[in-house]
């Protein structure tokens, strides 16, 4: 059964056209993969679905009745105290409809006799409506999503929401999502705020509870784990696939190809057919070449395979060598008031090791990094960056960044004699152009800090990278471009990430969390991936 028609839609914003000929048809149970660059458009796709923008042209057909579940981005969870009520917020009807039935089940114990026909009845009808709405069934519901996004169902019927950091409130208004009864699940980059784990069983509920998906997302192995679709947002147009991530990039190359030599074959004709029509307009065959030129003129043009802006080009360039011995950690014990997060660890990081630093949100990741380069002190034992080492650290939150000023100012506060034109040349390779360049950092998007955060990083000769979270508000093919970077990188790399994909291209080794024990396995991620599996972990 169709759910949703979407038919040459286009979109503008006054005299901008952001969207054109936006075309594709949702079938009952799919789970369509959204990609494009940063900025493209997917989620106004996801607007004019909702409703809540009306597309310039074209049309939206939506089966009558639809029913949607989107992520609140603001995630006030309005009237919700604790965090199972955010939870189960879509069923506040039927929360209400419950304590009704249960104040009129008192009420009629209290009455006994007295209780009359119109009383009953009532009772009856309200309980009928309570199943037929689903009453029996959110409470498992909510239990089992809470529990699958890594809260304590128990707990949460407790826990106030006000209590939340924000990585959790993410986690909660996707569970808001998944509860909500819907017929069709709209997600925008919902991996953001989960561990692996917590990714693992997001994929698996998708595909056991049969929903009909469209997602927003850039994690690879995610849209390979649930996708059977993929719409391609480029060069303001789209294009959907058949399949999943890894089904879609051959199949878009195939295409690329395909129109091509069309194109190159068409130019031929054309050029073919122009000689003769100059050569022969005036001559004898004067009438064939008037009627060549009546049939190119009618001809319909193809165009080049449509391109988006190219990618930013990113270089990490290592100053000095450096040593051998990176990092050297010895019995460290890593806390927090009233909690211990690294017990005992020793290890030593090494010249050329890519290590991904792999554990559950809240593990303790973030103190362990700053406890590693000297800026939290330990607990217990020590931790030493080599004397030659010049650390260069990609913070998550991108705290680091100079908000109050220029792009422009920033760069040439690094190097302070580089004229105009060198500076817009390196912020050029970073997708920022033209005037652009003097817009104050505070007022970019998170993927436009990201990729400024990176630019100033590139400037450091740095010979170890600390990247944690590196990917979260970057694009797909942006994605690739820090891995080539990465690969052609001579220093050392500590990475934190959830992108599985991303891992198991750079990795080479992992340090990951079992309880307070940091544990070192000395082999690719997808070793360590395998070797878990085999454990049942």
């Amino acid at each position: 059964m169709t759910l949703l028609s979407c038919s040459n839609i286009g979109i503008s914003f006054g005299a901008t056209e952001l969207l054109k000929n936006i075309t594709f048809t949702v079938a009952e149970g799919e789970r369509w993969g959204i990609i494009g660059r940063n900025g493209a458009g997917k989620s106004s796709i996801f607007s004019v679905i909702t409703g809540d923008r009306q597309p310039n042209v074209g049309a939206v057909a939506r089966k009558p009745g639809l029913r949607h579940a989107l992520l609140d981005q603001h995630r006030a969870f309005e009237g919700a105290t604790t965090v199972w009520q955010a939870g189960a917020a879509a069923w506040r009807d039927v929360i209400a409809l419950e304590q009704s039935i249960a104040d009129q089940a008192m009420q009629l114990g209290e009455l006994g006799d007295k209780v009359t026909d119109e009383m009953l009845e009532k009772f009856g009808h309200d309980q009928e409506r309570f199943a037929d709405m689903g009453g029996y069934e959110y409470h498992a519901r909510v239990d089992a999503v809470l529990q699958g996004l890594g809260f304590d169902a128990e707990e949460s019927k407790t826990r106030l929401v006000s209590t939340l950091s924000g990585g959790e409130r993410g986690r909660v208004g996707l569970a808001a999502q998944l509860i909500a009864p819907a017929d069709l699940l709209m997600l925008d980059e919902p991996t953001n705020h989960l561990d692996l784990d917590t990714i693992a069983w997001l994929q698996e509920w998708l595909k056991d509870a049969g929903e009909t998906v469209l997602v927003v997302s850039h994690d690879r192995a995610f849209l390979d784990a649930i996708c059977t679709h993929i719409l391609h947002i480029e060069a303001k147009s789209s294009e959907w696939y058949k399949g999943n991530y890894s089904q879609f990039v051959p199949q878009r190359a195939e295409r690329r190809l395909t129109r091509e030599r069309e194109l190159e074959k068409q130019r031929a004709y054309v050029k073919k057919e122009e000689e003769y029509i100059k050569r022969n307009i005036a001559g004898v065959n004067s009438f064939q070449a008037k009627g060549k030129r009546k049939r190119l003129e009618r001809l319909p043009r193809l165009a080049p395979p449509p391109g988006d802006p190219a990618a930013m080009s990113l270089e990490f360039k290592v100053g000095d060598r450096g040593g051998d011995q990176v990092v050297a950690i010895k019995d460290l014990r890593v806390e927090v008031p009233g909690r211990v997060l690294v017990d005992d660890f020793t290890a030593v990081l090494r010249r050329n090791d890519f290590v991904a630093l792999v554990g559950p949100n809240g593990a303790g990741k973030s103190s362990f990094i700053s406890t590693m380069l000297g800026d939290l002190a330990p607990a217990q034992g020590t931790t030493k960056v080599g004397s030659s080492i010049t650390p260069a650290y990609f913070r998550q939150d991108l705290g680091d960044l100079p908000l109050q000023m220029a792009m422009f100012d920033a760069i040439q506060a690094q190097r302070p004699l580089w004229n105009r034109g060198q500076v817009q040349n390196h912020l050029g390779a970073f997708g920022f152009s033209g005037e652009e360049v003097f817009r104050e950092i505070r007022t970019l998007s998170g993927g436009e800090r990201a990729r400024m955060a990176l630019a100033l990083m590139t400037l450091s000769g740095a010979n170890l990278l600390v990247l944690d979270e590196p990917t979260n508000h970057l694009d797909v093919e942006n994605i690739e471009v820090l891995e080539d970077a990465l690969d052609e990188y001579e220093g050392t790399v500590l990475i934190v990430s959830h992108d599985r994909a991303f891992l198991r291209q750079v990795a080479t080794r992992v340090w990951w969390f079992n309880g307070t024990r940091l544990m070192d396995f000395d082999g690719p991620f997808t070793e360590w991936e395998a070797d878990m599996a085999r454990r049942g972990q």
